[in-house]
């Protein structure tokens, strides 16, 4: 995630220097801050550096890779909450004051904005010369949570015209929310709450294959399909491979799937379908021109994995061809696609990773990918025991040919 925050000061929603036009999709910027996963810039120039380098608590209560969404408080009425900084992962809240997080926090999001919720997507202040009094604007999916300081309470609104915002930001007298690799500028008002035509940020060209090839920003979920087909997601976007050649393509999710639309958490190939995860939910298409989502989908993960919980990955491999092995954490089980019901089995720790971004088999083994970066196994039976990690390898090289 990237996210754009900006303190009442000489600052502008300008491109860095050094950052590539996709992260307009996963950065959060703070007095001229710019978090994009696990690091920071700040300002407009030099080397990006880690986040927890500046706001080191953040990684005694989480595996930082990144950070849900964050701003910067004006609230004179409430010197606790004025002038500092809120970073929001997960269910938490961090409050800093003079980059320093004060003391008693992190807390429960509910416990500090009562009515918001966890898992937030982007968030944006809305001092009281904008918003008849001051508030914070927050973004989850379609849904849109005004939170007023004074009062404590929540109008909340839903807009299915309004893209989903992944970052948010105010700058002078406007407000823009990123989605995908474009922005839109919205009236943060809650009773005029609408959205301009979505624009592209300056300096973004139409090379989307070269931009998703080449991006760092790490994949939501990868699977390799019954032709050895690639297919990789990242935030609104799928890359597909063709097995045995260079030939890469990038689309919309939407495009294809329809039903996803964005942010899919795993995904894994099983009998000609594709079954993909995203938060309590399972899609399963039928691998195709084009991919066809099966009547009777979406089901919980309860009901068509026997899984609760959030997955962080999953995978069927040759060797085993009728278990998909669920990665949640450090933890990882099996499920038999031919049992009825199915049901979680053989768990199993993951000793050389506390959390995987994703995984897929292939005729050569497992990739691993962490972050920007992948590791390979002969094995899930050779990953499970293995005490040292294997070599690394950059995903934008070494599995889509980018050569810069």
């Amino acid at each position: 995630r990237c996210f754009p925050l900006s303190c009442p000061c000489t600052c502008g929603p300008h491109t860095h220097p050094r950052m590539s036009p996709q992260t307009s999709e996963t950065a959060s910027f703070v007095a001229f801050f710019t978090f994009v996963w696990d690091h920071l810039f700040k300002g407009f120039h030099g080397d990006a550096e880690l986040a927890n380098e500046t706001f080191s608590e953040l990684d005694d209560h989480h595996n930082l890779d990144h950070v849900d969404a964050a701003l910067f408080m004006h609230h004179e009425d409430d010197p606790d909450l004025h002038n500092h900084f809120f970073f929001f992962l997960n269910e938490k809240v961090f409050s800093y004051y003079q980059n320093k997080v004060v003391e008693g926090y992190p807390k429960d999001i509910s416990e500090v904005f009562p009515g918001i919720p966890d898992h937030l997507e982007a968030a944006v202040e809305c001092p009281k010369i904008d918003c008849d009094e001051d508030s914070v604007i927050f973004f989850k999916g379609h849904d849109i949570y005004h939170y007023h300081m004074n009062t404590q309470t929540v109008d909340k609104k839903h807009f299915e015209s309004m893209p989903n915002c992944t970052s948010a930001f105010h700058f002078m007298e406007n407000y823009y929310c990123f989605h995908g690799h474009q922005f839109s500028k919205f009236n943060p008002k809650p009773e005029r709450c609408t959205a301009s035509t979505p624009e592209r940020p300056a300096g973004d060209d139409d090379d989307h294959v070269e931009r998703e090839k080449c991006s760092r920003v790490h994949l939501d979920a990868l699977t390799s399909d019954d032709a050895g087909n690639v297919y990789a997601f990242r935030s609104h976007h799928y890359i597909h491979k063709d097995d045995g050649s260079d030939n890469i393509t990038v689309e919309a999710i939407d495009s294809a799937f329809k039903e996803i639309h964005s942010d899919l958490d795993a995904v894994f190939s099983y009998d000609n379908h594709l079954y993909m995860i995203k938060d309590d939910n399972v899609h399963v298409y039928k691998i195709g021109e084009p991919h066809i989502h099966l009547d009777g989908y979406p089901k919980t993960l309860k009901e068509e994995l026997g899984v609760e919980g959030h997955v962080d990955t999953a995978m069927v491999c040759n060797d085993h061809p009728h278990i998909a092995h669920i990665i949640q954490g450090n933890k990882m089980f099996d499920v038999d696609m031919k049992a009825t019901p199915r049901e979680p089995t053989n768990e199993r720790p993951l000793s050389l990773f506390k959390h995987v971004d994703t995984a897929m088999c292939g005729p050569k083994g497992v990739t691993v990918v962490v972050g920007n970066h992948f590791y390979h196994f002969d094995s899930v039976m050779i990953m499970v025991a293995a005490r040292a990690l294997p070599e690394q390898h950059r995903v934008s090289s070494g599995l889509f040919g980018c050569d810069h």
